[in-house]
């Protein structure tokens, strides 16, 4: 039984160094640094440059073209790039969408938001049209890349792969800021797009699962933006699937998005804001990552999901905590310790779970259609009413009121394991698709 279990455990690190997951980790690094050059740089850097807190929240708005990225998967999946695609339809778009991020990126850090605030909001939703349009081939390149074997280690790795590129940009900018200012900060962390390329490169093109449909460009494009949404929304329960997609995130999301509000108000410097995210942050996030893992494989996705689930929740009493203790370096170690903790059990839990319910005949679009609805109940809520709450109630309150707002996700999903829906759908996943 020892040896069983010693060579299982062997086996499984050995997974994480073949060369799809590897390569799953390179794309996660250039997928995870232009959320975060949106998210809580941009956030930090318009806090010091003294913009209210109503208009810093509704900057997340610019996560809502996330949300939109199904509208043009199929473009992806399907069109043709002038000169680039004698290199693989996947490839192409991938060099194509690096290349738009890093100059959106660079745009973004030499406006100024004390001259023009809506330059800013101009250049913030470029970056997130940049970045939506890279994660959309990123995702299905991974996907593609990986072997069905290789489908639960590629996603941890992806994961992996994402808070290294989110972190380390969001620490680089912080760090070079402070010493040569912003321009100079989102400029080097333009960098962060060539470890998706060099992914590319290394694994090169991969062999794509694609229905056939008939003769005639209206024909096609017409089934490929009607084939993989008509195919999931077929399934029984599709629309109770969307909808905990819709609303699981909503705690997680408002209380993320906010914190560095909180942090700026309670006086952390950018140094340590930085170091704890890295130093404590970051190591939390590779063990939960390693502990969503082993929850997976010995409890089940189901049981797995719905643990995430709770803990995320339970993750943001602790930036309750911090609000009501104030400047104190431990509690800000805990907070993002914990926080981080489970957003690595709840990034391996959940994002195989979406992947699982990808018919891989459209794996690119519906997967931009899960992804995307994830997190738009929160985007909307977060740029159009966190900051009124946070200066109405307090950061404590709000924080409590995030808590809540995680309640109906996981009851949904109790639910849906216990009446059967989880598996009715995923069974009928396994459907093969039809031609058009």
């Amino acid at each position: 039984m020892n040896d069983t279990t010693t060579a299982d455990t062997a086996h499984s690190f050995r997974a994480y160094f073949e060369k799809a997951p590897l390569g799953a980790l390179l794309l996660g690094i250039s997928s995870g640094f232009p959320y975060a050059m949106i998210g809580a740089t941009l956030t930090t850097r318009l806090a010091q440059d003294g913009i209210d807190k109503k208009s810093v929240t509704a900057f997340s708005l610019a996560f809502l073209v996330y949300n939109f990225k199904v509208l043009w998967a199929p473009l992806i999946d399907r069109a043709p790039l002038p000169l680039l695609s004698r290199f693989g339809q996947r490839r192409s778009w991938l060099w194509f969408a690096a290349a738009f991020v890093a100059i959106a990126v660079i745009a973004l850090g030499h406006v100024d938001p004390k001259a023009d605030l809506s330059a800013v909001a101009f250049a913030a939703i470029l970056v997130g049209v940049a970045g939506a349009t890279f994660d959309i081939v990123i995702d299905a390149y991974r996907i593609e890349t990986l072997a069905p074997h290789q489908l639960g280690t590629g996603s941890g790795m992806s994961q992996y792969g994402w808070r290294i590129g989110s972190t380390a940009a969001a620490s680089l900018a912080l760090l070079v800021s402070a010493k040569a200012g912003w321009g100079m900060a989102y400029a080097l962390c333009a960098v962060f797009a060539l470890p998706a390329v060099i992914a590319s490169l290394w694994l090169g093109e991969p062999v794509r699962k694609v229905v056939r449909t008939g003769a005639g460009s209206i024909a096609a494009a017409v089934d490929a933006v009607v084939a993989p949404l008509s195919e999931f929304l077929r399934r029984q329960g599709a629309w109770l699937v969307l909808l905990f997609v819709l609303l699981h995130k909503i705690g997680d999301t408002l209380a993320n998005l906010t914190l560095r509000l909180l942090l700026n108000d309670l006086g952390f410097s950018n140094d340590e804001i930085a170091t704890y995210d890295v130093g404590v942050g970051f190591i939390a996030l590779m063990l939960g990552i390693f502990v969503g893992g082993v929850l997976y494989a010995r409890f089940g996705m189901k049981r797995a999901v719905l643990a995430s689930l709770v803990l995320m929740a339970v993750s943001n009493l602790s930036f309750a905590a911090l609000a009501q203790m104030g400047h104190n370096n431990a509690m800000l170690a805990f907070t993002l310790g914990f926080e981080n903790f489970a957003s690595g059990i709840g990034g391996v839990a959940v994002v195989a779970y979406l992947s699982a319910l990808c018919n891989l005949s459209f794996t690119a679009t519906q997967f931009a259609l899960l992804s995307a609805t994830t997190s738009i109940a929160g985007r909307i809520l977060t740029g159009t009413t966190a900051g009124a709450l946070i200066e109405q109630f307090g950061y404590v309150q709000f924080y409590l009121l995030t808590t809540v707002a995680a309640v109906p996700g996981i009851l949904l999903f109790v639910w849906m394991m216990r009446s059967g829906l989880v598996d009715r759908v995923l069974e009928a996943r396994e459907t093969p698709a039809q031609s058009a």
